[in-house]
């Protein structure tokens, strides 16, 4: 089944509101069996059904609109049976809203050439089709029926195919979930990343069949919407060939839900994939970029055409004491901020820059104390939500150009000034 066999409100569908003249940019609201999600929107990253250091009821009260979980971790740990019975992930996490959750093969892929959680983004480095990180071993190998890995907890062999990713995802039982795919690195060759599109277009196919097979199955649970994922690194032919294979894709009757935007790219042509793929895909699902959640690459990006994203950036920046202000990025753990008794932001809304000093994050971390890493990640997560929710106003006030400029201006001008 796809969206458009269901009636209005069940139990899923994407309604565009306003749109950015003369580009692809635009807000919307996406319905789930959940709740809604009003985009642009960022998705925060609860890998292992939590968003690491931060309770979801905190991720509510800072305005997160939905979480996204992995697939390959919560199959590793618990196992998607265990959430299965508990009711699904996010009743599993105690969060009430919507849930994404991804396909397993960027972690699969990831780990298993030694990057853990990033791929390269340079393009300058000789073009290999055997890419592996420096000093590790490899841990997965694709074939054409999928792809067998070891896992980073213990070494055991683990086999993921279209239709295994599909059924931990079922059972997993997130509001969006996305197809299986082959993820590439820009030093993979033009042929091996041809080969690869093909392969995945394939993997795209049986997963729509499988998706179909496991929604009849399983009736009595909330309709999933699958979101087919677009791979073809730098190449804009091999995008747009993307978009338009998975755009048009039905298998029996199901098509896809929304789309993916995936695949390890440079920064300075992001902006540009992502209009390259939304000049070709249908205008009424959604498009969610993976992986992203820097200032600019938001406005880029969202310009273009993409309407969610989710990246664990926020997060894990705060663990390391990294925090986000109007004025840039800086490092609490400085000298300078020993005896600061001001706010992280005076701007910021957050529970943490109402109660908190930046004396008292300095003394947190430096003393290793878990509070920390909470305050932190509140204040990172509130600032990243914020500024998607302010450029979705801005499309809709008719000011996006004027908030860019403002905003960037003073963030990236500010991120300069600090040591």
């Amino acid at each position: 089944m796809s969206a458009g066999d269901y009636p209005p409100g069940v139990p899923f569908s994407f309604e565009v509101r306003d749109r950015l003249p003369d580009r692809q940019g635009r807000t919307g609201i996406i319905h789930t069996p959940h709740g809604e999600i009003q985009t642009p929107a960022f998705i925060a990253v609860g890998t292992q059904a939590t968003v690491k250091a931060v309770l979801p009821e905190a991720m509510r009260d800072l305005g997160a609109q939905a979480v996204l979980a992995n697939a390959y971790h919560l199959y590793l740990q618990p196992g998607a049976d265990i959430v299965d019975e508990a009711g699904g992930v996010g009743a599993f996490m105690n969060w009430p809203g919507p849930t994404f959750t991804d396909s397993g093969g960027f972690q699969v892929m990831s780990l298993g050439v030694g990057f853990k959680k990033v791929l390269s983004m340079d393009s300058s480095r000789v073009s290999d089709d055997d890419v592996i990180a420096e000093g590790k071993e490899r841990l997965a190998h694709v074939d054409d029926d999928g792809v067998t890995f070891k896992s980073h907890l213990n070494g055991d062999r683990h086999r993921f195919t279209p239709e295994i990713s599909m059924r931990v995802q079922n059972q997993l039982g997130a509001d969006i979930i996305f197809a299986f795919d082959e993820l590439t690195t820009l030093m993979n060759t033009r042929a091996y990343q041809e080969e690869s599109l093909e392969r995945t277009r394939l993997w795209a196919e049986r997963c729509l069949a499988a998706h179909r097979e496991l929604t009849a199955e399983r009736a009595d649970k909330p309709y999933q919407a699958l979101f087919g994922v677009l791979q073809g690194a730098q190449y804009e032919d091999l995008r747009r060939k993307a978009a338009r294979d998975l755009g048009s894709m039905e298998v029996s009757g199901q098509r896809f839900d929304g789309f993916g935007i995936g695949g390890a790219l440079e920064k300075e042509n992001l902006g540009t994939i992502v209009d390259w793929v939304s000049s070709e895909l249908p205008e009424d699902r959604p498009r969610h970029l993976l992986g992203i959640s820097e200032p600019d690459d938001f406005f880029a990006a969202i310009a273009a055409g993409a309407d969610t994203f989710d990246c664990v950036q926020p997060s894990r920046v705060a663990r390391n004491a990294a925090l986000y202000t109007a004025d840039g990025r800086f490092n609490v753990n400085t000298a300078a901020n020993r005896r600061n008794f001001n706010p992280i932001d005076e701007s910021c809304d957050c529970y943490t820059c109402a109660h908190y000093t930046r004396a008292y994050l300095h003394h947190l971390f430096k003393a290793r104390e878990m509070v920390a890493s909470t305050l932190a990640t509140i204040h990172n997560e509130r600032f990243t939500v914020r500024l998607v929710d302010d450029i979705r106003a801005s499309i809709g006030a008719g000011e996006f150009d004027a908030f860019k400029t403002e905003f960037l201006g003073r963030f990236y001008r500010g991120a300069g000034s600090k040591a």
